[in-house]
């Protein structure tokens, strides 16, 4: 999958970049269809905050034309292993059901501030780099979610309320992981600079055995290229 290509070079998308794998894709995505990037990433205090500067690497890469850290603690809420340092970060193997690395609602929390931004500098193209195959079972990854999200922008809107709909793009949604590693390297992303791992070492390097290191290992492995930045 892709996205459709630019109506004009002046058409912009506000595309959330957080530093993994899917949104650097995402990135490379919007960039090849023609458009004007604005990066997005939300700084919610992760604990994994090593994706920020691979955040950064990644906006300078595919020629953001602004990129804005927003800074939202979610560890204010808690309720998750990625921002409460008393949850352990299970293993992939532990995982049953909707697992406690899931957030809660957080993309709706993301898309609604992708969504403040967009507004404000005349975008109405939006993108994530959700995926409702190879995942971790999160709802808010689903293709229900976005078309809620979608429906509900046009009711919170000045834009959505003048007829001026926005537009969600999900080019990964449904990809399976190998087939996200495969466009991106068709794209010529390098995916040395990504981050995904959601409990790094004392060394700073990944884990290995979350689901996210789990999911990302699958991925490459069934392209049959070797993770360069395990390399």
């Amino acid at each position: 999958m892709s996205l459709p290509k630019a109506n004009s070079k002046d058409q912009a998308v506000v595309a959330l970049v957080s530093g993994g794998l899917d949104s650097l894709v995402v990135a490379a995505m919007v960039k090849a269809a023609g458009y004007r990037l604005f990066a997005l990433t939300i700084d919610y205090n992760q604990r994994h905050r090593v994706e920020l500067e691979a955040a950064k690497t990644a906006a300078k890469a595919f020629g953001a034309e602004r990129h804005v850290i927003l800074p939202v603690d979610l560890t204010q809420f808690g309720g998750s292993a990625l921002t409460d340092a008393a949850i352990d970060v299970p293993q992939a193997s532990d995982n049953a059901g909707i697992p406690i690395t899931y957030v809660p609602a957080r993309n709706t929390i993301f898309l609604s501030l992708a969504l403040g931004w967009a507004e404000a500098v005349g975008a109405r193209d939006l993108a994530i780099g959700v995926n409702a195959l190879d995942y971790s079972g999160y709802p808010d990854c689903r293709p229900d979610f976005i078309q809620a999200f979608e429906k509900m922008a046009m009711a919170a809107t000045k834009a959505g309320n003048d007829g001026d709909a926005f537009r969600i793009h999900t080019p990964l949604i449904e990809l399976s992981k190998a087939g996200i590693v495969q466009a991106g390297l068709d794209l010529g992303v390098d995916f040395g600079i990504s981050w995904s791992c959601y409990d790094p070492t004392a060394e700073g390097k990944p884990c290995g055995r979350c689901d996210s290191c789990h999911l990302r290992a699958k991925g490459f492995a069934e392209v049959g290229v070797a993770d360069p930045a395990l390399v």
